[in-house]
């Protein structure tokens, strides 16, 4: 399941990538494969989904049209997406309940707000990426909300792609721009060394708001077709469903 995998997700995203990157900052590209691994991952498990985005995203990379940078994937894509994907597939089998999502957007919450204080006071963002910042951990918290309320045997998975692709999408951000720092990056738009620390937080943004929308419309449908054709695969709690 690895492999196959990690060959899907190498495909898939070479299909459909478009050749499209993110604005302003460039080099992270438009990604909807992460379907694939998202599916993997909650199906067979944390450690299919991680390692297998994790050898489907090198593969991809060194690809054309990808990068083609070994040191870069490896320190930056490689680790980003074994933990995102690894973190869906170990959340999405916790049975959760309203109160441990409404704790854990709390706890997100203050730490969040505390987070971007601090920034603010030394002076590393702008009240503009910050306020940016903020939304997108609202859009977290009302896209957790949403897909539990509509499917609410889905509100483990939309927690769980939530938390992973946010843990991605940070890694993701701030490894370009301490990557930078000592190396040229490729694709960026005037920043390729010595980015500036807001940066890291445009590269997360765009990578989390153009890849949850696949994770939380798409995947459960991929899931439900799955448990249909192999009930063996549902997890204890839906197996009466």
């Amino acid at each position: 399941m690895i492999g196959v995998s990690a060959a899907l997700y190498a495909i898939v995203g070479y299909l459909t990538n478009l050749g499209i990157v993110s604005p302003v900052v460039g080099v992270v590209r438009f990604w909807p494969s992460v379907i694939v691994p998202a599916a993997f991952a909650v199906l067979f498990g944390p450690w299919v989904g991680g390692i297998s985005a994790a050898i489907g995203i090198f593969i991809a990379d060194m690809v054309h049209p990808g990068h083609g940078i070994a040191v870069l994937s490896l320190t930056v894509g490689v680790p980003s997406n074994f933990a995102g994907f690894f973190l869906i597939g170990w959340i999405s089998k916790f049975n959760m309940k309203w109160r441990d999502i409404a704790l854990a957007l709390s706890a997100g919450g203050v730490a969040v707000i505390a987070m971007i204080a601090y920034l603010l006071q030394l002076s590393l963002l702008s009240t503009e990426v910050a306020t940016l910042f903020l939304g997108v951990y609202l859009v977290c918290c009302a896209i957790i909300v949403a897909v539990g309320l509509w499917k609410p045997e889905w509100k483990g998975y939309g927690t769980a792609a939530v938390v992973g692709l946010l843990v991605g999408s940070a890694y993701i951000g701030f490894g370009l721009w301490l990557y930078s720092q000592f190396l040229p990056l490729p694709l960026a738009l005037g920043w390729e060394r010595n980015a500036p620390f807001y940066a890291g937080f445009l590269w997360f943004v765009w990578t989390f708001a153009t890849e949850i929308p696949f994770l939380v419309t798409i995947v459960p449908l991929i899931l439900k077709a799955c448990y249909s054709a192999f009930p063996s695969l549902k997890p204890p709690e839906k197996r009466g469903s």
